[in-house]
């Protein structure tokens, strides 16, 4: 996995929440993840449970996958959070 040297910050992660057509951010253990495209992420509620914008790290264990997922087609790498 190739990791851009962009790096994201808080705000910049926050605001990418599909609103207002901005992309779908997500970010998991320093990784920032661009989900926009993904099918489970179409209503800017995933499984309705977590919102785009925000650093999922702490809820990936309690989710039935595991980080495979951030290898799926949809899921674009945008470089690495802030801090």
């Amino acid at each position: 996995m190739t990791v851009p040297r962009h790096i994201v910050t808080q705000l910049e992660l926050r605001r990418n929440n599909g609103e207002r057509g901005s992309r779908k951010y997500i970010a998991h253990n320093g990784i920032v993840y661009d989900v926009t495209d993904c099918p489970k992420w179409r209503h800017d509620l995933h499984e309705n449970l977590h919102f785009p914008g925000q650093d999922l790290t702490s809820e990936l264990p309690d989710a039935p996958h595991a980080e495979e997922v951030f290898s799926r087609p949809c899921v674009k790498i945008v470089g690495r959070l802030a801090g």
